[in-house]
């Protein structure tokens, strides 16, 4: 299995639609995810830059790295524009297509916004919106069930919750807001990620799976461990997250590798008990040598950020 042979890995040249894509500012609201290294499985997707940042503290969060360390909460484009910008990607893209509103900022960090975005989205039937949050303020998305929007849901364990994701609502909190959407009808997806091999980690872990399934089934599950970009742990004022790692890939260091495939398969064996099938579950920004180690195949699996 190689990266580039995926159908994941398409370039932008060959997406005829790319260059003529909507004006420079559309292009930069509407933008083709496309920086993974080969030897790294993660599929290209498009992104919504609705915004930038995030209101929550996570120590381990990537966007530090990405705003030098600037993570408050931006909005640099007004709401008719980025509705333009939408109309102008439903015009010029023909295959039905998801687009990541969470992959620079917190999906939910303005519910009115991304209320209005999700409305926009209902005016057609071919394209999907993303979110993807820690945010446990679901009462917009409740009230009005739409059918064109996906919810994706960060958990975690409660003790790295704890040490690492203390200004975030808490697990349990997130738990219930993901099984309020699930009941409006919403398609409800969770990445559990990243996964820290704390002291009883598999018990906390457990514990996780169990209460995810208790009302919920999710219909896709995402896994990944910590990754620590060169920008990421230098712009980190708490670094204690850091301790885990032992080696270094093309997406930043990691966890050493046997020990990754131990938390992988414990806790794929977690879900599949539960009765999530093997195919909704995917690793996030994995190395292809883990995703042969596991015998996964990305071509037959789904992850988070696609269809």
């Amino acid at each position: 299995m190689t990266a580039l042979g995926s159908p994941y890995f398409k370039r932008v040249s060959d997406l005829p639609f790319f260059r003529s894509f909507g004006d420079t500012e559309a292009r930069s609201i509407v933008s083709y995810f496309r920086k993974t290294p080969p030897s790294i499985i993660c599929p290209h997707f498009w992104e919504l830059r609705w915004a930038f940042g995030c209101p929550y503290d996570c120590k381990y969060c990537y966007l530090q790295g990405t705003f030098r360390g600037r993570k408050n909460a931006r909005f640099p484009y007004s709401i008719d524009r980025i509705l333009l910008a939408i109309e102008s990607a439903f015009q010029s893209i023909n295959e039905p297509t998801i687009f990541n509103s969470g992959e620079l900022a917190d999906s939910l960090m303005n519910p009115g916004m991304m209320n209005t975005i999700a409305d926009k989205f209902e005016e057609q039937t071919k394209h999907k919106l993303l979110l993807l949050t820690k945010s446990n303020n679901v009462r917009l998305l409740v009230e009005k069930p739409r059918k064109q929007t996906i919810v994706s849901f960060s958990l975690n364990a409660s003790t790295p919750a704890k040490l690492w994701e203390a200004g975030a609502p808490t697990p349990t909190s997130r738990i219930r807001a993901a099984q309020s959407v699930a009941d409006a009808g919403y398609e409800t997806r969770v990445r559990i990620d990243p996964i820290f091999p704390v002291e009883n980690w598999k018990e906390e872990y457990s514990e996780l799976v169990y209460d995810i399934f208790s009302d919920l089934t999710p219909e896709r599950v995402t896994l990944g461990t910590p990754r620590g970009l060169k920008s990421t742990i230098l712009c980190s004022k708490d670094r204690t997250w850091t301790r885990f790692f032992g080696e270094s890939s093309d997406w930043g260091k990691k966890i050493p590798t046997r020990q990754r495939e131990e938390i992988y398969l414990f806790v794929c064996d977690r879900l599949q008990k539960m009765g999530l099938h093997s195919s909704k579950i995917a690793l996030c920004k994995e190395t292809v040598s883990m995703w042969d180690r596991l015998r996964m195949n990305p071509t037959d699996i789904r992850c988070n950020c696609v269809w």
